[in-house]
């Protein structure tokens, strides 16, 4: 096969037909806290919007909704966990990444089913494909700041079986 035959795959971090129903519940999620951190707009309309969007029945809805409730409820004590982990204000963080660290804050706290390597990875996956360019690398950063604090026991557990570098 010549070389202009060839398929190149596409390089998006990951296909949708791939995705979780987690994965596109912390889509949607991430999409209605932009809403909400740009247009001010309130949760309830925000979510009758996001729900009516193509694809948002392969969400998983319950898990969508604690992200999106849970994250605008939690909004002050979210940033004041990530605040310390910041090396500039809050005010030029983008609002993509601003939104994930949120959802790996929140999740951190309250989605103790979901390991908190997953809760990383996915949050990583989330900028990959909606944030700037290095800043998946930013979120890494103060997620995995945060992570002893919020998951100790899990973070050092994984720590000593080589499963998390520390």
């Amino acid at each position: 096969m010549s070389d202009e035959n060839k398929v190149v795959p596409e390089r998006s971090p990951r296909k949708a037909s791939a995705k979780s129903a987690r994965s596109r519940a912390r889509e949607f999620a991430l999409q209605a806290l932009y809403q909400h951190l740009v247009g001010r707009n309130d949760a309830q309309s925000i979510d009758a919007f996001t729900r009516d969007l193509a694809g948002f029945h392969k969400a998983d809805s319950v898990h969508y909704d604690a992200l999106l409730h849970g994250c605008v409820k939690e909004s002050a004590e979210l940033d004041a966990l990530i605040l310390p982990l910041l090396d500039r204000k809050m005010e030029e963080i983008s609002p993509i990444e601003h939104g994930i660290m949120w959802i790996g804050a929140y999740e951190f706290q309250h989605c103790a089913d979901v390991p908190w390597r997953v809760v990383l990875n996915e949050c990583i996956e989330l900028a990959k494909e909606f944030g700037g360019t290095d800043g998946h690398k930013y979120v890494n950063a103060v997620l995995n700041g945060l992570a002893p604090k919020l998951r100790g026991p899990e973070v050092e557990a994984d720590k000593a079986s080589g499963k998390a570098r520390g």
